[in-house]
């Protein structure tokens, strides 16, 4: 015998409901775990120069003691005492002036001694005494002369 197929087959139906459900889910999920945009105009940038200066710079206060090869003293291009006279009375004056200045003003004294290469090492150590007599600890010595 021959078994008789149904000619109506059953049509197979599937719920909606659920999967809309979970397509709404998703969309809540991704919405919210997703990380908005920022516009390029609200990213902060600093360009190189652009940055404010917190605090103020000290420069320091800085003179130039030159010793000719004859002896004479010149501080900052002007002539102070003889190319004899050891005791150098207007570089000291000239000297303690400067350190109290510098005092006053609360930055570094700074004193470069320029010799000639032909300078007597005695008026070398002449100018020195006197930057240490005026308390002048910042003191360096160049090697050039007038020529350098």
């Amino acid at each position: 015998m021959r078994r008789r197929r149904n000619k109506k087959a059953s049509l197979v139906e599937m719920q909606m409901s659920s999967m809309i459900d979970m397509v709404f889910l998703l969309l809540v999920f991704f919405m919210v775990s997703a990380k908005p945009v920022v516009p390029e105009q609200e990213i902060p940038m600093g360009l190189p120069g652009q940055m404010a200066q917190e605090e103020s710079l000290d420069i320091p206060d800085e003179m130039t003691i030159v010793i000719e090869s004859s002896g004479q003293i010149v501080v900052n291009e002007r002539r102070l005492d003889g190319p004899t006279d050891r005791n150098l009375p207007n570089l000291r004056a000239v000297l303690l002036r400067f350190a109290q200045a510098a005092k006053n003003a609360q930055s570094e004294a700074l004193v470069t001694v320029d010799p000639d290469d032909a300078a007597v090492h005695q008026r070398i150590v002449d100018v020195l005494t006197c930057c240490s007599e005026a308390g002048l600890v910042k003191v360096s010595l160049s090697g050039g002369g007038e020529d350098g």
